[in-house]
């Protein structure tokens, strides 16, 4: 069983800033991916940021030039730095870890989300 845990998120002015942290632990023998989603009240699930490759990130149009995102590969661990929030920004951020457990099956493994809301 692979658990992911999110953390970070709050209330914050426009302008502000957050760091989102995510961890990926348990029956891990490999995490190939992980990246983050948000979830916008009545709106479908939409990517933010992640690593398509190990040298390279992806960033929704939305978020370019504001997110930044990384990584502590030693510990499971991927972070999303937020930075001039909008309350366009205001989500249920989730981090998804995709894992090569010790039993050679494939998971997409996810959080249970972290609540992050941009308003005045």
């Amino acid at each position: 069983q692979v658990q992911v845990v999110e953390s970070g998120g709050g209330l914050v002015q426009p302008g502000g800033s957050l760091r989102l942290s995510c961890a990926a632990s348990g029956n891990i023998f490999k995490i190939y991916n992980m990246g983050w989603h948000r979830q916008a009240p009545g709106k479908q699930r939409e990517l933010v940021a992640t690593f398509p490759s190990s040298n390279t990130t992806y960033y929704a149009d939305s978020v370019k030039g504001r997110f930044t995102i990384s990584r502590d590969n030693a510990n499971n661990k991927v972070y999303l730095q937020m930075n001039s929030l909008k309350p366009e920004d205001t989500a249920v951020y989730y981090c998804r870890a995709g894992v090569l457990t010790s039993s050679s099956e494939t998971v997409d493994a996810w959080g249970q989300g972290t609540l992050v809301a941009v308003s005045s």
